[in-house]
This record gives C-alpha cells, sequence and structure tokens, in this order.
C-alpha cells in the first residue's frame, strides 16, 4: 500500500501521506483531481468539502467499533470524528498495552481518553485559538502570541485572554484526567502545537502527523 495516498482534510489544512512523504496545503486550495493518479485515495474529511462519492478510487474512512483491541465509545461509532478515531489508532500502536490521552489541537482542540483495556471511555472539543480570536467582531483578529499576563490595550487584551483561554482549558482537562488515569502516555498532534508548546504544564509526545499515520494504519488493517 506504499504507493496509496492518505488524505486528511481538515477544516484549515488539508495534509496527505505519498511514498512515505507528507504534502500540506490550506484545505480551500485542494484539488483532488491534481494529486498523484493511483488506484485508491484513502480519505479522512472533517471539512463540508466532501469528495465526490461517486469516484471508485476513493475510500471515504469513517469511526469503526473496533481496531484491535482499541474500542470506539460511541453508541453510533460513525459518528465520532474520523480524525479522531485515526489519531487514536496511531496512539494505540504506540502504546498497544498501555492507556493513553490523544491531544489534536487545530480549528478545534480534541481531547480524547484510552484506558489501559483499550476502551475509549470518551473526549472533548473546544474552539482552537483562531477560531475562539473570530468569535466577537469588533475585536482583531490576531496571530501574535503574548506572553504578558494582563495588558493596557484592546487587542493586546484579547490575545492574552484568547490565548490563556485555550492553555488553560487544555492544561486543566489533561490534569482532571490524571487524577483519577495517572499513568496514561499523552500523544499531541495537530497544526497549532507549535504556538502553545511552551505553554503546555505536563509531559507528552509529540507527533505531527498523527492522523496521517492513523489513516495509513487503518488501510492496512482494512486491506
Amino acid at each position: 500500500m506504499s504507493n496509496f495516498i492518505y488524505l486528511d482534510i481538515g477544516n484549515s489544512y488539508a495534509k496527505w501521506k505519498y511514498e512515505g512523504k507528507y504534502f500540506q496545503i490550506p484545505t480551500s486550495e485542494l484539488c483532488i483531481d491534481k494529486l498523484p493518479r493511483l488506484s485508491k485515495i484513502w480519505i479522512s474529511d472533517v471539512s463540508s468539502n466532501i469528495p465526490s462519492r461517486t469516484n471508485p478510487n476513493i475510500l471515504l474512512v469513517k469511526s469503526e467499533q473496533r481496531y484491535k483491541s482499541l474500542i470506539n465509545s460511541y453508541e453510533k461509532p460513525y459518528k465520532l470524528g474520523s480524525d479522531r478515531w485515526l489519531a487514536m489508532i496511531a496512539s494505540y500502536e504506540m502504546s498497544p498495552d498501555k492507556g493513553f490521552i490523544v491531544v489534536d489541537i487545530g480549528t478545534a482542540v480534541t481531547i480524547d481518553v484510552v484506558n489501559n483495556s483499550g476502551l475509549h471511555i470518551g473526549g472533548v472539543i473546544f474552539p482552537g485559538l483562531y477560531k475562539i480570536r473570530k468569535t466577537f467582531d469588533n475585536f482583531p483578529v490576531s496571530n501574535e502570541i503574548k506572553t504578558s499576563i494582563i495588558s493596557q490595550s484592546t487587542k493586546d487584551a484579547w490575545s492574552i485572554g484568547t490565548l490563556n483561554l485555550v492553555v488553560n482549558g487544555i492544561n486543566k482537562k489533561i490534569h482532571d484526567i490524571k487524577v483519577s488515569e495517572p499513568d496514561l502516555d499523552i500523544y499531541l498532534t495537530g497544526g497549532g502545537f507549535g504556538e502553545l508548546e511552551k505553554f503546555l504544564d505536563f509531559s507528552y509526545v509529540y507527533h505531527k502527523n498523527l492522523v496521517l499515520d492513523g489513516l495509513e494504519l487503518f488501510a492496512n488493517n482494512v486491506g
């Protein structure tokens, strides 16, 4: 399957893996017809621009009830976002005999927990940094990462406040989970990681393309 394309279409960026290499462009610029023409394109899509289902070479991945001994906790497994499920698959393969937490920092922040038995016991979702910064029309949408505690300008106060909101949300949720599940490994992924890295106050392992690697593992498993 090494010559297949594994494509992760997110709300902001589309990423794909081809011949062991990773690529990324804004989702708005994605044109599947311009990708290398191969027998199959495995796709995880959480955007609103779902590729044509009539193309026999496109395989849209949906979350399933189980992957090996990893169990999806959702009553309707396909309702779990495929990106979350695939990130869990990749993490599971790195910790097959141990529970873990997956944190994906992107347009949205998702945190999912899998216990030592391989059961996905649930997760949380909240807006990512730039999604929050777009919530009020009269406040600026900024790419700045301010480290000050407070500010004397509205622009900087908004930058500081929104950053704190996301960082504190992640840190608190991880610490809350660790109270009842202290031995879980923690894996981080997502395009927003680099901006928040120095503010996270827990130990973790970072993998930039966890969803794509999980997509490849999923494809190899189903054949």
